[in-house]
């Protein structure tokens, strides 16, 4: 009873597995094939760019000091002001040093003893000479030291009036207003009323009053990695993108390149400049950060097709050439110039040939 149980059971397990096996083949049988989709070559254009960060900056921007020591006065512009050369900037009330202004009052009273010494002499040289006692050779010659005592006079008094009122006495010249030393706008004023400012000399740099720059030439200035730096040549066009004014971007052409790098954050950078083409009811504030995108090399209207496409195996590079519908051959194909995204086709495949697309 026992093997006749057993043999029944073995039997419909048979069955089952085959029952079983029969039906996932035919499951399969009703999926769908694998359709690969088609990608196509194309013509573009490919560039190969770098990026060197910076800013905008006038090419020439001025600072002006003042010639004397004292305390702002007034100020006549604010930045932002056209001014010309010889526009009055700013006025300064003199704050005379004691020991400067104690010499020059004593160098006014030796002048002035030694003036009126050299008088007295003349007046008597003048009768002798009107009596014939003297030549006019020995007369002109105390004619000569009363000319220069009276010049030494003026100029002691002069250095006075300097140094207390900042107008010369007999010259008219003014040392307390500060002039525009050239046309340009201005960029910034840095003092105001009331702040005490020094003079420029041989030893100080002195007190700057404001700063003034063409803003109608314009240059880019900034920095780029050491492994791009070789690449770059003078004269290379720049499109510039600045992020305050958007998408807007403007072109430059590439003028210097730092002969010399410098460590930045463990990186070796090189300066570059740039001259901006400015462009007509757009205005460039000084200072603007800004990005320069720089063409290294370029293929115009080539063919090519996405890098995704592409199967490199052992240094080659090959494609899947479609032949008929979903069957595909390798192609072995020879590749130039790539942007990351598009790559160079130089040989191995046609403009109207189609591909398996892998990506």
């Amino acid at each position: 009873m026992m093997k006749k149980f057993l043999g029944v059971f073995f039997g419909l397990s048979l069955l089952a597995t085959f029952v079983w096996t029969t039906l996932f083949l035919y499951q399969k049988s009703e999926e769908d094939p694998i359709v690969h989709e088609i990608a196509t070559p194309l013509m573009a254009d490919i560039f190969v760019k770098t990026v060197a960060t910076g800013n905008i900056k006038p090419r020439k921007e001025i600072d002006v000091k003042s010639k004397v020591s004292g305390v702002i006065e007034e100020v006549l512009v604010e930045a932002g002001d056209a001014v010309t050369k010889g526009d009055v900037i700013a006025r300064i009330e003199l704050v005379p040093d004691v020991e400067y202004l104690r010499n020059a009052e004593s160098n006014v009273e030796k002048a002035r003893l030694n003036y009126l010494n050299v008088e007295r002499d003349l007046a008597r040289q003048k009768k002798l000479h009107n009596s014939l006692l003297i030549s006019d050779f020995e007369f002109n010659k105390y004619k000569l030291q009363f000319d220069l005592a009276e010049e030494a006079l003026q100029a002691a008094e002069d250095n006075v009036a300097l140094i207390k009122v900042g107008v010369s006495k007999h010259g008219g010249k003014i040392s307390n207003i500060v002039y525009a030393t050239v046309s340009g706008l201005l960029l910034s004023v840095p003092v105001k009323e009331g702040t005490f400012v020094i003079e420029s000399n041989t030893f100080n740099a002195g007190t700057t009053i404001a700063q003034i720059a063409n803003m109608n030439d314009m240059i880019f200035e900034g920095k780029i990695d050491e492994s791009e730096v070789g690449k770059l040549k003078i004269g290379m066009p720049i499109s510039l993108s600045i992020g305050a004014l958007g998408q807007h971007t403007f072109g430059a052409d590439l003028e210097y390149i730092a002969p010399k790098g410098y460590d930045h954050h463990g990186t070796i950078k090189f300066d570059i400049r740039a001259a901006v083409k400015l462009q007509e009811g757009i205005f460039l504030r000084a200072g603007y950060s800004a990005n320069a995108d720089i063409v290294l090399n370029e293929r115009i209207d080539v063919l090519a097709i996405n890098e995704g496409n592409l199967i490199i195996e052992n240094g080659t590079n090959f494609v899947e050439v479609a032949v008929s519908d979903q069957d595909f051959e390798r192609r072995e194909v020879v590749t130039g110039l790539s942007d990351g995204i598009n790559i160079e086709i130089l040989s191995g495949v046609r403009l109207d040939e189609k591909l398996k697309k892998l990506y």
